[in-house]
């Protein structure tokens, strides 16, 4: 049961961490979005380290049904872990985004109004989920620090991209049913999960080839 608890878990402080640090930085920037987006960021890079850090011997640390799904196609996960861990990454999300409402003293349940975008936004998202999971593939491979890569590429990924990479279809699902700084509108979602899928399998892909070029 560790492996689904992690799951569960890590999920949830990652959720937490983006929507918490979202509140707070746009209470505290004073209007000003270039800040806000700053604080969100670093608190999002942190939390990242230090969850694949002590969730990745456990579980992978996924936290996130499209790694998940690498992972299986990868054969590396058998599809019942792949589907249990698909449900407690995005029931995890849920839960961060409405204990962190509560904290922070507003409306619990509530739906975005923030329209993300359309077309340009899917081709974001593909970029930022294609990076994401070479970094975690490549780095792998070179026995490398998966959560510094991974911290350091979310991070990145805020900024270069115009989704504020996202890259994670339980966030993604979360952020639905926040109206805060980092809420998405359910009319966004298609773009970015099928975004979100796409630049996964292509980085699927792209990885497989490598392995064959070797």
């Amino acid at each position: 049961m560790n492996k689904y608890i992690a799951e569960f878990i890590g999920t949830y402080f990652l959720v937490a961490t983006v929507i918490g640090s979202g509140i707070m930085a746009d209470n505290l920037s004073n209007g000003n979005n270039a800040v806000a987006l700053l604080g969100n960021t670093l608190a999002t890079g942190a939390i990242l380290y230090v969850l694949i850090t002590i969730f990745g011997p456990l579980s992978g640390a996924h936290f996130n049904p499209i790694v998940s799904l690498v992972f299986y196609l990868r054969n590396e996960i058998q599809l019942k872990i792949f589907v249990f861990f698909s449900i407690l990454q995005v029931l995890g999300g849920l839960f961060g985004t409405f204990l962190t409402h509560y904290i922070f003293e507003i409306d619990i349940i509530q739906v975005s109004t923030n329209i993300r975008g359309e077309l340009p936004l899917l081709i974001s998202e593909m970029i930022a989920t294609f990076g994401l999971i070479i970094t975690i593939l490549l780095t792998l491979r070179s026995k490398g620090n998966v959560a510094i890569a991974v911290a350091l590429f979310i991070t990145a990924g805020y900024w270069f991209t115009s989704s504020t990479s996202f890259a994670n279809p339980a966030v993604t699902i979360a952020r639905i049913f926040t109206d805060t700084f980092t809420g998405i509108s359910p009319k966004s979602i298609p773009f970015f999960i099928l975004g979100q899928t796409i630049g996964a399998y292509l980085a699927y892909i792209f990885d497989k080839f490598l392995n064959e070029s070797i």
